[in-house]
């Protein structure tokens, strides 16, 4: 993406864009008015079975979406991009690799996804990835904050909560059609009687909604049990790798405060978390009990955790509020890579390289600042002057994936024929490491087209729409490329292989 909107490799795609589906702990479930309707006059059993087996669907799909994320693809405009970046990324897998490790899960190649969003939150979706919004990394002072934070979605993921929290889900659907039958059962009977007159329609409404009510406090109250134990779990893991709880208890009084004026007015038992005031209160005792409450971060860890915080509102905020948060009094390092970033995207050029290369001269053996300079030349269109402190990035990260795909790009962007080759070898190699990055996809069709190769350009435009979940496009593309590949020839398999996947199903029909 262009300045002004996100950190370096900011894109969205399938494999990397991910939707959180927001959480409403307050929010009615779904199909209140099919229950008045039906429930205000007689019926057949067999209709009274039919809406109400359709009505405790509705319940369950509420509940799922208010537990947990969802997948959405590019095309649909929907959702949240995720933030990619090497810097950002390296430091959060220093930060799960030691809990991983205790919690078990060292094998399970557990990545942490960023979620461009400001508010302060992590979930899991699923036994392979934890989303953890950058608003949590921006506030987070310490890396122990983070830490915990991660330590909590470990176990949730090592407690296997999910996969109980879907049969809780099975179970909660058969619970509201038995109920919600026995309800509508008496409500008909009633009717049928007319009993209660004019008053038919509240009552059987009552009747039905409060099974579904008691359906709904059980599940939230499975879930908050679920929060308690990894909340367990997480001290565990803290202790097990010598660090301190303290950054656990941190996060639940900034939540604690932040709850502070809705405690009045707040149903506890409709929350899907427990109330930050339990939370502390159960987990205090638990943490001080720890001989490494007081552990400190190592500086080292502190300084790259501070210099992730800068480069995230160097990149996000406006010029003015970087200026607040980084005056030109603040000589510190993150001070001044926070306002390289923000001249890069709102100054001049020339101002921005030069406070780059003012960073580079302070610390030369630091990768990051070298793809910074690569990635504002190549994206103000000197692309010839982004390859060499990119080709330095490489070198100095053992050939990161995503740093070597901008290489790749920037090889490209110069239209020297005579680059082409190491822009192939480049892209391709980072692409293969790193198959979800759609814009990597697209620099290595771009270069194959310069070479006039139309069967492997075909072939990664196929994967890069295929990156971003256009399924469509992509068999397309690669049916395309297959006719033109020699049967059976690893470019006809590759492609055969994305022609043979199966469409999935959308609302708008595109297959």
């Amino acid at each position: 993406m262009g300045r002004g909107n996100a950190p370096p490799h900011c894109r969205q795609g399938a494999g990397a864009t991910r939707r959180m589906v927001q959480e409403d702990d307050r929010a009615p479930f779904v199909g209140d008015r099919l229950l008045v309707m039906f429930a205000s006059r007689a019926v057949c059993p067999t209709r009274v079975l039919r809406r109400a087996s359709s009505v405790a669907l509705s319940l369950i799909a509420s509940c799922h979406l208010a537990l947990a994320p969802a997948q959405a693809q590019e095309k649909s405009g929907r959702g949240l991009p995720t933030i990619r970046d090497t810097e950002i990324e390296n430091l959060l897998r220093d930060y799960t690799r030691p809990i991983l490790r205790a919690a078990k899960l060292a094998q399970q190649n557990i990545e942490v996804v960023l979620v461009n969003d400001r508010s302060f939150n992590a979930f899991v979706a699923d036994g392979r990835r934890i989303f953890i919004n950058t608003g949590a990394l921006v506030d987070s002072t310490t890396p122990n904050q983070i830490i915990g934070v991660l330590a909590h979605e470990t176990g949730h993921i090592a407690g296997g909560h999910l996969a109980r929290r879907r049969e809780q889900l099975a179970g909660a659907q058969t619970m509201a059609i038995v109920a919600m039958m026995l309800a509508a059962g008496g409500v008909a009977a009633g009717a049928a009687s007319g009993a209660n007159g004019g008053n038919m329609g509240n009552a059987a409404a009552g009747a039905v909604m409060a099974p579904q009510e008691m359906i709904r406090r059980s599940l939230l109250a499975y879930q908050r049990e679920e929060e308690q134990a990894a909340d367990r779990s997480a001290v565990t893991y803290l202790n097990a790798t010598q660090q301190s709880a303290k950054g656990m208890l941190e996060t639940f009084e900034r939540f604690q405060n932040d709850q502070l004026f809705l405690t009045q007015r707040t149903d506890p038992y409709l929350l899907s978390h427990p109330m930050a005031r339990e939370r502390i209160a159960a987990l205090e005792v638990l943490a001080k009990a720890s001989p490494y409450f007081n552990a400190k971060d190592p500086p080292a860890l502190q300084h790259r955790h501070d210099m992730m915080r800068a480069k995230l509102i160097g990149f996000q905020e406006r010029p003015d509020v970087v200026a607040r948060r980084y005056p030109p009094t603040d000589q510190s390092l993150p001070a001044q890579y926070a306002r390289a970033i923000s001249a890069y995207r709102f100054a001049s050029m020339s101002g921005a390289v030069a406070q780059i290369d003012a960073l580079i001269a302070k610390e030369p053996g630091n990768p990051y600042f070298q793809e910074l300079k690569g990635q504002a030349l190549l994206e103000s269109g000197r692309a010839s002057e982004a390859v060499p402190p990119l080709r330095k990035a490489v070198a100095m990260t053992d050939g990161a994936p995503l740093i070597r795909a901008m290489l790749g790009q920037a090889l490209v962007e110069t239209g020297n024929a005579g680059m082409m080759d190491e822009a192939i070898r480049e892209l391709t190699f980072s692409t293969q490491r790193d198959p979800d990055n759609a814009s990597g996809w697209r620099a290595l069709a771009k270069a194959y087209g310069f070479k006039n190769n139309r069967p492997q350009a075909d072939l990664a435009s196929a994967q890069a729409a295929l990156a971003t979940g256009d399924v469509r496009t992509a068999r397309e593309l690669a049916a395309r490329a297959r006719q033109t590949f020699p049967p059976n020839s690893p470019g006809w398999l590759k492609a055969d292989d994305i022609v043979n996947i199966k469409p999935p199903q959308s609302s708008d029909n595109r297959q």
